[in-house]
């Protein structure tokens, strides 16, 4: 079903830890080349392109690429780098994003509203420009951003800049989409629910049960759920799929 995968060559930002980490295992198991960023989870890459490595062969070895995506000058090498590495790029899953700062709106500040922004819609944006630019000039690709359930809800009272930001990339992505279709360029975005990741932990959230409770699944989803979102929409089974924002959410 997905043997179109094979040698296609994928660029996955934030693939150290969670849904980035799955998804470029899974599209490696189906032989792809797989561009791995990170920023400060360099163990975790090492770690991952070594099982990556135990699953494809040598001529998939997968390409590390250290960016911080805050910084316009290291985020603007990250796509030239993967290209010059892999001879081309047919995909970019466009998966980095955190929430940076949880403070009350009430008591939010500039910084934390202008980094969750920055690193969750700007660079998301930039990014797909710069693989726009490429596939454009050959033949078409994919563009797949990871969004959130929060663009749909808008967000908790301390996660609304995190929504706002979301919201604003699914948005990107139906512009993007509909430039791209002359070009083969497909372009969709994906809205996980609750999903079984550190990014929890990170803000705070020492337990989901309460949150499950409102999910009509009654359980939270897992990376592979969204992983397998990704691979299907990087492959033929996506060939008239663009524009769309699809929910992983478990009927949230």
């Amino acid at each position: 079903m997905f043997e179109d995968i094979k040698n296609k060559r994928v660029l996955i930002t934030g693939a150290s830890t969670g849904i980035g980490a799955c998804t470029a295992q899974l599209f490696a198991s189906y032989g792809a080349t797989i561009g791995i960023h990170y920023n400060s989870s360099r163990e975790k890459a090492k770690i991952l392109a070594e099982k990556i490595g135990e699953i494809g062969d040598r001529y998939h070895s997968p390409i590390l690429i250290q960016a911080d995506l805050l910084n316009p000058n290291e985020r603007d090498m990250v796509i030239p780098t993967f290209i010059d590495h892999a001879r081309g790029l047919d995909i970019l899953i466009n998966n980095a994003g955190a929430i940076i700062g949880t403070q009350h709106f009430l008591e939010m500040d500039d910084e934390s509203w202008d980094k969750t922004l920055n690193l969750n819609l700007k660079s998301s944006f930039f990014l797909a420009k710069s693989a726009f630019s490429h596939m454009k000039e050959h033949g078409g690709g994919r563009i797949i951003s990871i969004s959130s359930i929060s663009a749909k809800y808008g967000g908790s009272v301390s996660s609304i800049h995190y929504g706002a930001a979301k919201a604003g990339l699914e948005a990107v992505t139906r512009t993007l989409a509909r430039e791209g279709a002359q070009y083969n360029i497909l372009v969709n975005a994906i809205q996980p629910g609750v999903i079984n990741t550190e990014a929890h932990k990170k803000i705070g959230r020492d337990s989901l049960s309460n949150r499950v409770k409102s999910i009509p699944l009654k359980r939270a989803g897992n990376p592979v759920d969204v992983a397998n979102l990704c691979l299907f929409l990087a492959s033929g089974c996506g060939d008239y799929i663009t524009g769309q924002v699809l929910g992983v959410t478990g009927g949230d």
